[in-house]
């Protein structure tokens, strides 16, 4: 039984995600835990505290709230109806990423799946900031964030950017692996360099583990000549093989976070064109040189 997240705003982004996540999930068991929070402003003038006290807010705002997730849940059964779906709703009053942090602890979330969209803020232009605030806070459960527009297409290619610099564990490369098994696709390994260059020692070692852990699923290994950004180098080969998925790890000095703090304007094509798999650091891994886990390997 798989224990799905899915935060929502009400906003047809958001249903969106959800959709996908309803599609993607359903031929397998899944308890669906959808969220809703609010912070609503507490009225500071003596006008509205006179009319109106912060109590009495709350109390609207969160009837609205509990309200919406009802529709949602509705909404779902009514043009899904899967019996091997079940549904959760959780509104509370926090803030979103703190909420879900707590919810992903309490519930044993095994993937939380977001509507992505781009925002007239500059700072939003990536996935939106709600989005990028879960993959930079949350640690322990992978982030799939779904494009506004982006119809539900079965993941037969999927793309993992590495740079083969970090030594993955089994358990990090776990969500990849059941995608690619469960919908018979095909993993594509696209590694960009700026320059293109024969890889080191340990970079051939990290590749070697990963064919390990993908064998029995098909893969290749790409490596492309970075394109103004990585950004905009993994848009480019996403579209010109088809990829219905990009995968990459979020560790310091990763893709992601190299994408996540890219100037702006290098950033603005990519706007996350299909869905992102994010997936956390969950390795225990040497600051430097061959970890304990690769010496282990090594010796075996």
């Amino acid at each position: 039984m798989k224990n799905i997240l899915l935060p929502t705003d009400f906003s047809d982004n958001a249903w969106n995600a959800t959709k996908y996540a309803l599609e993607l999930f359903k031929n397998e068991d899944c308890v669906f835990h959808l969220v809703n929070t609010y912070t609503p402003a507490i009225a500071n003038s003596r006008f509205m505290a006179a009319t109106l006290n912060g109590g009495q807010i709350e109390d609207g705002v969160h009837t609205a709230s509990k309200k919406g997730l009802h529709t949602v849940v509705q909404k779902i059964k009514k043009r899904y109806n899967n019996p091997k779906h079940s549904f959760n709703t959780i509104s509370s009053f926090s803030l979103l990423v703190d909420e879900i942090k707590e919810i992903v602890d309490e519930k044993k979330i095994d993937l939380i799946v977001t509507g992505t969209k781009g925002a007239s803020g500059l700072e939003e232009v990536f996935m939106g900031s709600n989005t990028v605030r879960i993959i930079k806070s949350v640690k322990n459960c992978p982030v799939l964030a779904i494009p506004q527009y982006f119809d539900f297409t079965s993941p037969s290619e999927i793309a993992f950017a590495t740079d083969f610099n970090r030594f993955y564990t089994a358990s990090e490369l776990k969500p990849l692996i059941d995608l690619a098994k469960t919908f018979k696709a095909v993993i594509r390994i696209v590694h960009v360099q700026y320059e293109i260059k024969a890889l080191t020692e340990l970079q051939h070692f990290n590749l070697g583990m990963l064919r390990k852990y993908f064998d029995g699923v098909e893969h290749y290994v790409h490596t492309v000549s970075e394109l103004n950004s990585v950004s905009k180098t993994l848009e480019v080969f996403s579209a010109e093989l088809d990829i219905h998925l990009l995968a990459m790890l979020n560790f310091q000095h990763s893709y992601m976070e190299k994408m996540t703090r890219e100037p702006v304007v290098k950033r603005l094509a990519f706007h996350t064109q299909i869905p992102l798999l994010v997936i956390p650091e969950l390795g225990m891994v040497a600051a430097s040189g061959v970890s304990k886990v690769q010496q282990e390997a090594v010796t075996k």
